[in-house]
């Protein structure tokens, strides 16, 4: 006779019911995933910063409906049953979805524009891998891997192989975001 496992998935509300105890939480379809928390150096932080604000700026200057950014491991729910839900670093959501969530929720449920992530030094490019397919799968159209030490950025789109940008380079995101070019030299603050 075989055993089979049995694999408990748990829901986005099951999680944050969960008592803190020091790591970062996040689901992937449904499985929990449980890491220290991360310290932030002040080049993430920085790094994070100048890309909430160039983005900022780029939102300011485009016709109403509008989207909106978000910064600081904004918490968002991709997709339910099974629930994936995330921690993004920086992230744009489009006028639909910006506003149909209350003010008062702590998450914000739907698929982001924009997906920036910045690698820390206790990334794995396995858990890497697997946010970025995550992003990729629920529809995200542009994901950006921001990597501080080597200052680039690696955008993802469904369907696409990724494309390297350095600091002698300018990024583009069109069509998604209309008219946006910014220096990747910027990012880092020079």
């Amino acid at each position: 006779m075989s055993a089979t496992a049995t694999v408990s998935l748990m829901t986005t509300e099951e999680m944050l019911a969960l008592p803190e105890n020091g790591t970062e939480r996040s689901l992937i379809r449904g499985r929990l995933r449980e890491n220290p928390m991360t310290k932030r150096n002040r080049f993430h932080s920085r790094t994070e910063a100048r890309i909430a604000q160039i983005l900022g700026n780029w939102l300011d200057q485009q016709p109403e409906p509008r989207g909106e950014v978000f910064s600081g491991e904004a918490g968002v729910i991709l997709r339910r049953n099974p629930d994936t839900t995330v921690g993004i670093d920086v992230v744009l959501f489009p006028p639909d979805v910006a506003v149909q969530d209350p003010e008062h929720t702590s998450m914000i449920e739907g698929v982001p524009l924009l997906a920036v992530e910045i690698l820390s030094p206790n990334d794995t490019q396995e858990e890497i891998d697997e946010k970025v397919d995550e992003y990729l799968a629920a529809g995200v159209a542009l994901v950006w891997l921001v990597n501080p030490h080597f200052r680039t950025v690696t955008v993802h789109r469904p369907g696409a192989e990724p494309e390297l940008f350095n600091v002698t380079q300018e990024l583009p995101a069109e069509p998604h975001l209309p008219g946006f070019r910014v220096p990747v030299a910027r990012i880092f603050g020079r």
